[in-house]
């Protein structure tokens, strides 16, 4: 059995060394505390801003549109007899594509024919009284009035005949356009019409044809784009070609990918429209494969994507990367490193170029920047610098995918 404290305690022999224990206790207790080490700076990364050319390239919403929709109407009144074509297919121009019942045009054009033979016949009988009536007219055998009136149906028998003539252009315009062909190269609408209908003159829609080669993308932009534009400018922020029919577009599709021919800038609205606040831009991009099968061409008309614009370039431009810029209510801002502290500073940044931001106002060449380590230190609070390293491209792949998984 072991003794308890108490008589562990009063055990003879025990006591000096009790004694001499609390002796030491109290001697720990009185010792001065050691003093903790001071906070070591923390260290960030930082880059110094500097100034650069580089693309102003901003993107609209645009939407395509054919180059050029015909809308085919029948020149005559008729009944639909025959339709050439297949719905939906491309045509060239010259193809047939309906044919009105010419049975009664030609009609009308044999009868109009007629009409000048006949024409013709009289003139040449009133030209023949006129011959024989002018000799007797100095022999005193007819009168001045016989004379006059064989003039008279000369002349008349000429307007018949030019009546005819006419009738005969008429008539033969009715019966060419009893066919009617393609005026132009492009993909076939579906017909409006179609065997037995009874169709008019100018005012029935039989189809419509679509070229789409070119392609046009009509593109609408703000106005406050504009006036930003033009003060950018005019303090020589911007750079543009002499004519703004220089600039070219890049079109990117809902899907993301993007259409590897460029096109041209060919046509800008005078008047900014009082219901958007947009003016209007046309850009033409050739399409080769419009002459394809329809399903393998790459545009159709009506589709929404996004354009590129290239042509303009900012000087004296400030970027920084993307991870240096913060957000806060009020607006973006970074970290500038000053007689080494940190201190916050809002910034405009307006768009991204590659994974950099394009600072608009707020930051000042040679400046230092906190890309990496803001959260070591508070606003105010001195910190270490050190040269930012930018993360490889491998380091980057290998970070992409978890960040989606999460």
């Amino acid at each position: 059995m072991y003794p308890t404290l108490r008589q562990f305690i009063t055990m003879p022999g025990n006591s000096s060394v009790i004694g001499f224990s609390l002796l030491l206790i109290l001697l720990a207790g009185c010792s001065k505390p050691t003093e903790a080490p001071p906070p070591s700076v923390p260290q960030v990364q930082v880059i110094t801003t500097t100034t650069s050319t580089i693309a102003d390239e901003p993107e609209f919403i645009g939407q395509t549109e054919s180059f050029r929709p015909v809308e085919i109407r029948p020149q005559v009144n008729g009944i639909i007899k025959k339709i050439f074509f297949i719905e939906g297919r491309n045509v060239r121009k010259g193809d047939k594509l309906y044919l009105i019942d010419p049975t009664p045009f030609r009609a009308a054009y044999l009868g109009s024919k007629a009409m000048v033979a006949q024409a013709q016949a009289r003139l040449e009988q009133a030209n023949k009284d006129l011959a024989r009536v002018q000799p007797l007219l100095k022999q005193k055998a007819v009168s001045k009035k016989d004379v006059d009136d064989a003039i008279a149906e000369v002349r008349s028998a000429k307007a018949t005949l030019e009546a005819a003539k006419n009738d005969v252009i008429k008539a033969k315009f009715d019966l060419d356009n009893t066919l009617i062909t393609a005026p132009v190269e492009g993909r076939i609408n579906r017909s409006q019409f179609y065997e037995g209908r009874l169709v008019e003159a100018q005012s029935s829609l039989l189809t419509t044809i679509d070229q789409l080669d070119p392609m046009y993308v009509n593109v609408n932009v703000p106005e406050s784009y504009l006036l930003r534009i033009r003060r950018e400018l005019a303090e020589n922020k911007l750079e543009r070609p002499e004519s703004i029919f220089q600039l070219r577009g890049v079109i990117t599709f809902t899907d993301g990918s993007i259409y590897p021919e460029e096109g041209i800038l060919d046509f800008e609205d005078i008047v900014i429209r009082p219901e958007t606040g947009m003016l209007l831009g046309r850009f033409a991009f050739p399409n080769p494969s419009a002459k394809n099968a329809p399903g393998q061409s790459n545009f159709y008309p009506g589709q929404f994507v996004k354009v590129r614009i290239k042509g303009y370039s900012r000087t004296e431009a400030i970027l920084i990367p993307q991870r240096a810029v913060q957000q806060q209510p009020t607006g973006s801002f970074v970290y500038v490193v000053k007689d080494g502290k940190a201190e916050l500073r809002p910034i405009v940044a307006s768009s991204w170029h590659g994974s950099d931001w394009l600072i608009e106002s707020g930051l000042q060449p040679g400046e230092q920047i906190i890309v990496e380590g803001m959260h070591r230190f508070q606003p105010g609070s001195p910190v270490e610098t050190i040269p930012y390293q930018a993360p490889s491209s491998q380091e980057t792949s290998m970070v992409t995918p978890s960040s989606h998984s999460e």
